[in-house]
This record gives C-alpha cells, structure tokens and sequence, in this order.
C-alpha cells in the first residue's frame, strides 16, 4: 500500500523545530510523527515565513511554499496538518476541504473564538472532511491507562487541576495555551462535559497571582449534544455512567510567578484518588487504616508508568486511519476540540 502524502502548514516549533529538544520523548512534532510512520510520506510544508521555510526544506528534504493554496494543488496531500495560529484555523479547514483533502488535523486550541470552532466542528460533523485536533493527552498511553484505572475506584466526586507554566506568563493566555490541553484531559479522563461556573483569585489578564476557575463535569448535553448527536456519547466514552446529572465539582488552579512549570489532575473517587500529570502517574486506593480502627485510609498502589507514551506517533496513527477508514470517528476530533473551546470561550467573561 502506497505512503499517504502529508503535508504541513505553519513550519514552527510544534511542525518541526521541537524536534530538536533533547529531553522531549520523540517523536515530539508534525513533521517527526510523519517521517516516523512507514505508511504516511511527508510530501511538502507551506508557511509565509522564508527562514521557517527554509528550515524545513533543509531538515526534511522536501518542496515548500509560501501559500498553501498552491502547496495543496500541486502536491494533493491526503492529509493537511494546520500548524498556524488558532486564528487561521478554520480558514485553512475549510481550505483543505475545498481541495478534497480527507484528514485534517489541527492544532490547539480549535480556534480563537468559539463561532469559528464551532463552523469547524460542523464542517466535520457534515462529513466534508475529517478534522483531528491535537490534544495529545487522548494518545498518551498513561493517560489512557489512568482512564481505564478510574473504573475502579468508583464514582468520581471532585476533581482539581493546577497549571503553572513559568513566571511572567499571562494567566489567560497559560489558559488557552496549556490550559487547554488540562481542560480537554479532564473531560477525556472522565468522559463528561465540563462548564465553568465562576473565576476568583488573580485577574487573567495579569502576569502575577492566581487564579481559581470553578466548574462542573456533567455528561454530555446542551449545545454540544444536538450539534454532534451520537458523537457526544462517542467522546464522552465508558467513564460518564459514573457521573451524576448534577456534575461533580471541578476546580482549575492557574499560577504566575513560579519558576517551573506544573500540569497535574487529580480525581477523588469512592474507593481511592487518582493523579497525573508531566511526569506524575500515581493512583491510591482504600482500606483498613492501620492508623484508627474502624476507619478506611489510603494505601499507594505499586501501579506506575514507564516508558514511551507514544502521544504524537499515536495521534498521525489515527489520521492515518482516518484515511483509510472514512466512517472512523477519530479519537481527538473537532467535536471535542469544540468542547474544549466552550470551557475556554466562558472564562472570557471575567476578563
């Protein structure tokens, strides 16, 4: 079976240049994923920037261009990956689908507004064209193992979230920068819909303090329900039956002024916790305290993650797929990409 041509817009760092960080697990890029994959070619990139262009050129030993419009007619990718600012996100979709490309995949977040996410996410519900979003903790292999893992620690009751990404940072951009990535991990993990419900603590809009956002994990319904139908049971997976209707409180911790950077969940359940996070995977369960008689307590498991997590390999694994299965529901689509903005779009009112 021939290679799959894939090509690039936006010849950046998450397109190409993070190739290049020692210590990230590799491959660590768009373009590392692909040259990875033995049934995918990376045919070409496009980006209006000449030095990226060359860059590129240089490293991959492929054609590149200055407009994608043209990358698109001459090379005919079956996959276009949208590298560029969220901004420009829907028009190069839309771009891809004109052009007949099959598999889209863009970056985080889906767009920069919430109308645009949602135009995109209709044109992948319409069946025009496959969009994958890379929110890269759904192919993670520890992230998917914790998913599978909290089935047995029962209902979830609460969860909370920290995200610190540096000193000087603004709070609302760490939000839609990373904290998108969090917010689209919780709901992965939990299989819900998650609702901002108010914010206290530091002004988003500054570069010190922090944050507070508190909401509810509630299974799937409302807008997104009637826009992706049976796709939000889909996304929403084995873990919402555990859900009540009600929801369970979510809270979002958001802090400038560390000098490190922090990216952790932890879901308290009946029968134990779970946390993880960048380098964190640790779940507890319950027993017989050995510190007060009649009392349950805590226990670490030996439960642990070592190894690859194989979160971009798997993620252009299943834009592959997508390729060659065009009814396959990808497992990071538009859909929830949608969602994620939904979270982030309502933090905008208390900025």
């Amino acid at each position: 079976m021939e290679p799959v041509k894939t090509a690039i817009v936006g010849l950046g760092r998450i397109a190409s240049l993070l190739e290049d960080d020692r210590l990230r697990e590799k491959p660590c890029t768009h373009a590392g994923a692909v040259a990875a994959n033995p049934g995918l070619e990376l045919a070409a990139g496009s980006d209006y920037d000449e030095e990226r262009r060359e860059l590129f050129a240089r490293r991959w030993k492929v054609p590149v261009y200055a407009d994608a419009a043209s990358m698109l007619a001459r090379e005919k990718p079956g996959i276009l990956i949208i590298a560029t600012h969220p901004d420009s996100h829907e028009s190069y979709c839309r771009l891809a689908a004109e052009a007949g490309v099959p598999v889209a995949v863009s970056e985080k977040p889906l767009a920069a507004k919430l109308s645009s996410a949602r135009r995109i996410a209709e044109l992948h519900r319409a069946g025009k064209i496959k969009i994958l979003v890379n929110h890269e903790r759904r192919y993670s292999a520890d992230y998917q193992k914790a998913r599978a893992m909290l089935n047995g620690l029962g209902r979830i009751l609460s969860v909370r979230a920290l995200l610190c990404m540096g000193l000087r940072r603004r709070l609302i951009d760490v939000l839609w920068h990373d904290g998108t990535h969090l917010a689209d991990a919780a709901m992965f993990l939990s299989g819900a819909e998650l609702r901002l419900q108010k914010i206290w603590g530091g002004a988003l809009r500054a570069r010190e303090g922090t944050a507070f956002l508190l909401g509810s994990l509630r299974p799937p319904k409302g807008n997104l329900a009637r826009l992706s139908g049976q796709d939000a049971a889909r996304s929403s997976g084995q873990n919402t039956a555990r859900l009540s209707e009600k929801g369970v409180p979510f809270l979002m911790e958001i802090g400038a002024e560390r000098d490190h950077l922090v990216f952790e969940l932890e879901f308290s359940c009946e029968r134990g916790r779970l946390r993880i996070g960048n380098r964190v995977f640790e779940v507890w369960e319950s027993g017989p305290s050995p510190y007060a008689e009649g009392f349950n307590s805590l226990k670490k498991t030996d439960d642990a993650f070592a190894g690859p997590t194989g979160y971009f390999a798997n993620m252009i694994a299943d834009a592959l797929a997508c390729y060659r299965d065009r009814e396959r529901e990808p497992l990071s689509s538009a859909l929830d990409g949608y969602r994620a903005i939904m979270f982030l779009h309502s933090a905008g009112r208390w900025t």
